[in-house]
């Protein structure tokens, strides 16, 4: 499958910025690669497995970044992960009527947007308060059929829900969110094997171009971001994910 050019490099920087700025919120960028693609007009059978082909490896090296400046609750990570493989595996097999599903989602990410970018009226030293591995499971199973039906790695739904529910600091949720993402777009992609025959010939330049946004974006996340400017990014990362189902 081949593209022009021009095609090409409007890409490649898109894909650039996108893996920067969701990379520096723990998230690997799908739902921006997805939108991308669709704006560009490309194939619809090759969207799918390069986002999350793409979204493992940016998700992946945030997760080792994020895990290695302390950014991560194993306690908390571990039954949200195991709940949300089986469904993200499920999702990825099924395919639901788009003009149901894109706009109902697409609403629930504006809404998460708006509200994370409202200032925080809680004390930002109130402790966070981890839910039952019953909680946290139930959650991630939900969590992972939505990623597994719309080909994302799931971090959207997640860390607003862990900001909101006070399970962790906003700073805190970008290990957990990295590592969910990695094995959910995993199992998603898992779910839907056949699509990998669909990999684009340019795989390798966007592999090479996200690698490069993600080691910018992850410098930013863990060494360059106060919780205030870490919430706005997600905010805005929210949106662009929200218009995206609407609109596209």
């Amino acid at each position: 499958m081949g593209i022009d050019i021009s095609t090409l490099g409007l890409l490649s920087v898109a894909f650039f910025v996108a893996a920067t700025l969701y990379s520096s919120v723990g998230h690997g960028g799908a739902s921006a690669y997805l939108a991308i693609m669709a704006l560009l007009s490309l194939p619809h059978e090759a969207m799918r497995p390069t986002a999350l082909a793409l979204n493992i490896l940016v998700a992946g090296f945030g997760a080792w970044r994020f895990v290695c400046a302390g950014r991560f609750d194993w306690a908390l990570f571990w039954p949200i992960a195991l709940g949300a493989a089986p469904f993200a595996f499920m999702g990825g097999a099924l395919k639901l009527p788009e003009d149901i599903y894109r706009p109902m989602l697409g609403a629930v990410l504006l809404f998460a947007a708006a509200r994370l970018a409202l200032p925080d009226a809680r004390n930002a030293d109130t402790a966070p308060r981890p839910p039952s591995p019953l909680v946290s499971g139930t959650a991630g199973a939900g969590i992972g059929l939505l990623a597994g039906l719309t080909g994302t790695g799931g971090g959207i739904f997640l860390s607003p829900l862990m900001i909101f529910l006070n399970w962790a600091r906003a700073k805190d949720t970008t290990g957990i969110a990295a590592s969910f993402i990695v094995i959910n777009s995993a199992a998603g992609l898992a779910g839907n094997v056949a699509s990998m025959r669909a990999l684009p010939a340019y795989l390798p330049l966007l592999v090479g171009v996200v690698a490069l946004g993600a080691l910018v974006g992850t410098w930013l996340g863990v060494s360059r971001y106060s919780t205030l400017t870490l919430r706005r990014a997600l905010a805005l990362v929210m949106a662009i994910a929200g218009l995206k189902l609407v609109f596209t």
